[in-house]
């Protein structure tokens, strides 16, 4: 990462194209005030929870943007850092700023900067890639092998200001509303995890594991043309939530088996494709079985520890082909999901379900930790 990017205990000085004329009349108008502090979540020591802190703005580099944060919204993967699982004790550097996930208002610009202009509201694409590896010069930037992400690898959004690259922004129209507009990354993900591989028309689809990811990604197998989605997910509440984002079959895992349910609802035949939304030990297991000869296994879902599989059975001589799914292809999938929304085939709004203030993180944490709720966001 070039050391342009923010480090915390620095303030914003940088001199580029937000002139002190732009700074006066926004400041004037009310429309951006810029303090010399802000609110943020931190991880300050490796350990279960987090802290609401003080921190400086950030500084932006010449290439850089600093952006006012209007909403964001939780991901499975900071629920990893706050409980600081094996997967975050391994990943997270502390003290970090966590969150990545976000829309807002472009309020100072680098020097260089030429993607977005200042007053533009934009989300991100929050997998920061190096554009000089293998995979990035072959076009395949969602595979960089130096891929950093945004509150992971980097100071992240939870907080009033956070600084990216201009080239990870994506604009957005002022129509979109925040809500929305700050879930488009994780849409991303559930467009990315149910087309690739193959296409979906005609296809019966298993999805393991419907938190808002994967309600998402019902609602986008069903407007990929699937036959069937069948939803496997132990939470009864999470079942519904499922089926009113258009799934044709729910099966509780823990009371039946998910292979004989799924070939009981089709006839016989096992399913075409399988998407693991969960990182689930067991809905991994159960998904390799109910897979027909053949099939696709989309893994998406993050295990929170190593997962134990029978490869001869459930890959090598079932012939599976099994994709796993990091982010989302830069920029493709962001056209895709502009599109699916602008289109009103897709409205994925059920899928947020509470909002609450920036300083409510840890009421909002415990919501997500019970699965009692579809997307949170928080509002500095």
């Amino acid at each position: 990462m070039p050391d342009e990017h923010w480090r915390m205990g620095k303030t914003c000085r940088h001199k580029g194209k937000f002139s002190m004329l732009v700074q006066m009349v926004l400041v004037m108008s009310g429309s951006f005030f810029m303090a010399e502090k802000m609110k943020a979540i931190a991880k300050l020591k490796p350990a279960p929870g987090a802290q609401l802190i003080e921190a400086e703005i950030p500084t932006i580099g010449p290439r850089e943007i600093l952006v006012k944060v209007r909403a964001t919204s939780i991901c499975g993967t900071d629920l990893h850092i706050y409980n600081w699982d094996p997967w975050a004790a391994g990943r997270i550097k502390t003290p970090m700023i966590f969150g990545h996930e976000f829309t807002g208002d472009v309020v100072e610009a680098g020097e260089d900067v030429k993607e977005v202009a200042v007053g533009e509201i934009v989300s991100a694409e929050t997998h920061v890639i190096c554009d000089t590896c293998y995979s990035c010069r072959i076009g395949e930037g969602h595979h960089c092998q130096n891929c950093q992400i945004l509150g992971v690898d980097f100071q992240g959004c939870f907080a009033d200001y956070v600084a990216i690259p201009a080239k990870n922004a994506w604009p957005n129209s002022p129509e979109l509303p925040d809500e929305i507009a700050c879930i488009q990354e994780p849409l991303g993900n559930a467009v990315f995890a149910v087309t690739e591989g193959s296409e979906l028309v005609g296809k019966n689809v298993l999805i393991l594991g419907v938190g808002p990811v994967g309600e998402m990604a019902v609602a986008v197998a069903k407007v990929c043309g699937a036959a069937r989605v069948i939803v496997s997910e132990p939470n009864a509440g999470r079942r519904e939530k499922a089926k009113a984002m258009g799934a044709d079959f729910l099966i509780d895992p823990l009371n039946e088996s998910v292979a004989e349910r799924a070939m009981e609802i089709l006839g016989g035949p096992l399913v075409d494709v399988v998407i693991d939304m969960s990182g689930n030990e067991k809905a991994i297991r159960d998904g390799f079985l109910a897979l027909r000869n053949g099939g696709r296994f989309t893994m998406f879902g993050l295990p929170s520890n190593e997962v134990t599989l029978d490869l001869a059975d459930s890959i090598i001589f079932k012939g599976a082909k099994v994709v796993g799914i990091s982010g989302r292809k830069i920029w493709q999938t962001w056209y895709t999901v502009r599109e699916l929304l602008d289109s009103g085939r897709l409205d994925v709004s059920p899928v947020v379900t509470h909002t609450f203030a920036l300083e409510q993180f840890a009421e909002a944490f415990e919501l997500m930790r019970s699965g009692s709720c579809g997307k949170v966001i928080l509002k500095p």
